[in-house]
């Protein structure tokens, strides 16, 4: 077991003096729940950057929503020292750079910007659990960027872990034995020396020309209400100081640096930045724009001539409009998302109106979590009520006159004559126990899924490679897979172009006038039964009015469902007693005239609570009617 430094070896780890060849770049990358962020918790203990009685369980979750949900959101980069032997046998101040990040396919963003800024990636796999579908793609994410790979074996300690058999399967998958797997405890601290160890022999230093131009890639932004945007940097060439002018090579901005330094774990200001070091910089902007992320930071004296590669914009697969409930909060939710933005770079929207929402804004995401978590956090961290409208996802829509319409919002769908609709479909890999094999098959087909292909990786777990449409399993594809697996399963999915597809749009119509927001694109075989569900809901959620309201839904001009809702009656034949019945008749017929009256000019007063319940359930578009 390699010593925590000193104090004063600690302190000779500061960026003005750190040799590159001391160095250490790494991510954690792993499936959900398998552990990274404990074992973060341990490595911070074990190089003692954090106080005893300052630890607390995942230490670098800093939102109230991660720490709820025991998810990972943001990647988090944090520095610590680590004395290790050197090429020479003496023991030397290593400094370890460690990006810890998110696990869930919605955030597989935030794992490739981390990734682009490290050298090495410790994979880790729950002993327990195994390889799961996520631990893939993040494996041949890291393969990808020629990163070093050390696979590590977490949660040992638990009754039900089988490293043996798990170590036989990543050594299969990656190529090396099974005694090059480590074996650690995130919860004990069992073999966290022994890793980190690992880490300065296996990840390579970082590569750059610390004489050359200054070149510095923005991996992440947060915005700071008192102090502006923090900018998350790794320098790649050259060095940045305190005080010099620096320039942003995508916008040519020039801005003052007033602090640099590293976070370790919490931010400490610094004499620099070298090359191949991480650490962040505040300008004192508050403009969110002039922090892109994937942008290069070079100096403003003598600038670099060609930018650095940056990153793959992400493209969002998810669409869904964003409207306050509270008209007046519409400035306040546009700058409330100007400020995700610049915190969560895969974020992106437009404004729109609604002729029942009123002004909002149409937003992308990558997946259904990302949307969940992005609405929560406008209402934690900015106090506003939001309404959001049913996800949908992007299709080309050909018309008679050869005209393509890229829709990403039923009320864009062209009126007419369809001659094609195309739709985005995704390549997802799901592994599963070979006893639910026929299960997941059976709900594959059900969602209009091709089988491509299916690999044993040991005589228990399946590998199931499918084309399904991304409509199908943005809604509750992931719930009904783990419900029918017991759990088991796991989901990955990339996109793999489009297909063409037999949709249609349904409308629903309130005393024969159109409610855009309730619109949706369906499968032509799902219509009938989303049709009749929806006008079944609005039936029980819209409060009767003066007048008979018929709730109808459309496919085109042709109604396919319809529900009515009573008209309030009062009781004309009250004073009525005995009598000639041709009175009570006159009666009747001049309150119907009244209703009739009242019907071809009234409006149908839906309340904000009825387009929250019906926007907010599941809505049904696959083939089955799920």
């Amino acid at each position: 077991m390699s010593p925590i430094l000193t104090p004063e070896q600690a302190a000779a780890v500061t960026p003005a003096a750190t040799d590159p060849a001391l160095i250490r770049n790494f991510s954690i990358i792993a499936h959900i729940d398998h552990g990274k962020s404990t074992l973060a918790d341990r490595m911070l203990q074990a190089t003692g950057v954090v106080a005893p009685r300052d630890m607390r369980a995942q230490y670098l979750d800093r939102m109230d929503i991660e720490r709820e949900r025991g998810i990972t959101i943001k990647s988090q980069a944090v520095r610590m020292p680590w004395g290790a032997p050197g090429p020479d046998g003496a023991i030397r101040p290593y400094a370890l750079n460690m990006i810890d990040t998110p696990g869930h396919v919605d955030f597989s963003y935030e794992v490739n910007r981390s990734l682009a800024a490290c050298e090495g990636a410790v994979l880790l796999v729950d002993a327990a659990q195994g390889i799961q579908a996520q631990t893939l793609a993040n494996l041949y994410m890291a393969i990808e960027g020629d990163l070093a790979i050390i696979p590590v074996l977490n949660k040992i300690d638990l009754p039900a872990a089988e490293p043996e058999r798990h170590a036989d399967e990543i050594a299969a998958l990656i190529g090396c034995g099974p005694a090059d797997i480590l074996k650690v405890s995130g919860k004990t601290g069992a073999g966290v020396p022994e890793l980190l160890d690992r880490i300065v022999e296996a990840v390579p230093a970082p590569v750059g020309d610390p004489a050359g131009p200054t070149r510095a890639m923005i991996f992440d932004s947060v915005y700071d209400t008192y102090r502006g945007v923090v900018t998350y940097v790794r320098v790649v060439d050259g060095a940045l100081k305190p005080r010099e002018r620096i320039e942003m090579l995508s916008t040519t901005a020039v801005h003052d640096l007033l602090e640099i330094g590293v976070i370790s774990p919490e931010p400490s200001p610094t004499g620099g930045l070298g090359a191949g070091e991480v650490g962040y910089l505040i300008t004192g902007v508050k403009d969110v724009r002039q922090s892109k992320v994937g942008d290069t930071v070079t100096s403003a004296a003598a600038p670099a001539a060609e930018p650095l590669a940056g990153y793959q914009e992400p493209k969002p697969m998810v669409f869904s409009g964003l409207f306050p409930v509270d008209g007046s909060d519409f400035p306040v939710l546009r700058d409330a998302l100007d400020k995700l933005k610049l915190n969560d770079a895969a974020l992106t929207y437009e404004p729109e109106t609604s002729v029942a929402l009123g002004f909002g804004f149409r937003c992308g995401y990558l997946g259904l979590l990302h949307l969940e978590i992005i609405r929560e956090r406008l209402e934690r961290e900015f106090n506003l009520d939001i309404i959001s409208t049913a996800p949908s996802v992007v299709y080309r829509v050909t018309t008679e006159d050869r005209a393509v319409h890229t829709v990403t919002n039923p009320s864009e769908y062209p009126e007419g004559k369809i001659l094609d609709v195309q739709e985005p479909v995704v390549r997802a890999t799901i592994l599963t126990p070979s006893e639910f094999v026929g299960t997941v098959m059976e709900l594959c087909q059900s969602r209009r899924g091709t089988m491509q292909g299916m690999d044993y990786l040991s005589e228990t777990r399946v590998e199931m490679h499918y084309v399904l449409p991304l409509a199908e399993i943005v809604f509750d594809f992931f719930d009904a897979l783990k419900s029918r697996t017991r759990g088991y399963a796991s989901l990955d999915y990339e996109m793999d172009g489009e297909q063409s597809a037999d949709l249609v749009k349904v409308d629903i119509l309130l005393n024969g006038e159109k409610v855009d927001a309730f619109s949706a694109i369906v499968h032509k075989d799902a219509a009938y039964s989303y049709g009749l569900k929806l006008t079944k809901r609005l039936k029980e959620l819209i409060p009767r009015q003066q007048f008979e309201v018929p709730v109808q839904a459309a496919i085109g001009s042709r109604i396919i469902a319809r529900e009515t809702i009573r008209a309030l009656r009062k009781d004309m034949l009250a004073k009525c007693y005995g009598g000639d019945i041709s009175r009570k008749r006159k009666l009747l017929e001049k309150q119907k005239e009244g209703k009739k009256r009242m019907k071809a000019i009234g409006s149908v007063d839906v309340p904000q609570e009825a387009f929250i319940a019906a926007l907010g359930a599941d809505n049904p578009t696959g083939k089955d009617g799920k």
